[in-house]
């Protein structure tokens, strides 16, 4: 995790578990290309807090409602993970909830191109998780990636994840 100079910008995501009967899965987005913010990455649902919002939980479920029309009395809550500052600036809150089928998802063309289920299974196994490294700024960074058929999560996202991956590791 990294702490940038500037003030950050509170956020908030959804970490969606679906409950398929073949297994559990998480949900992902990945963002159009046109985007100001992490344009075309794979990511969550979720974004700013808003003046309106009560919290985390009001952004990642009203978010999520706004992205990709999941509507909230879908999700039951089951926990949050470690809170995740971006290089960019974002101190997101990342809340973790099953969602059961059946449900109807309605995304945002604007914001999101495609919506997409990898399986709990893939992630939890530790050789998908891969750790890499560029030079950014005259930097080398490291970071966590988890290649998935033609997806490649990255950046925050795979840093949750891998989070998520601690958390029911120790779950036992």
């Amino acid at each position: 995790m990294y702490e940038p100079a500037e003030k950050l910008t509170p956020a908030a995501v959804l970490v969606p578990i679906v409950e398929r009967a073949e297994g559990l899965t998480v949900l992902l987005t990945k963002r159009t290309a046109h985007l100001h913010d992490h344009a075309g990455q794979v990511s969550f649902p979720g974004g700013r807090v808003d003046p309106g919002d009560s919290g985390p939980v009001s952004t990642a479920l009203r978010e999520t409602e706004e992205e990709i029309g999941l509507a909230r009395h879908h999700v039951r809550l089951i926990g949050q993970l470690d809170t995740y500052v971006t290089r960019t600036g974002f101190e997101i809150s990342p809340l973790v909830g099953l969602i059961a089928p059946p449900f109807e998802l309605r995304p945002d063309d604007f914001e999101v191109a495609e919506v997409f289920e990898v399986p709990l299974g893939f992630i939890l196994d530790p050789a998908s998780q891969k750790r890499q490294s560029r030079m950014f700024k005259g930097a080398l960074r490291h970071f966590y990636v988890f290649p998935y058929d033609d997806y490649y999560i990255w950046g925050a996202t795979a840093g949750m994840l891998v989070n998520l991956t601690e958390v029911l590791g120790n779950a036992d």
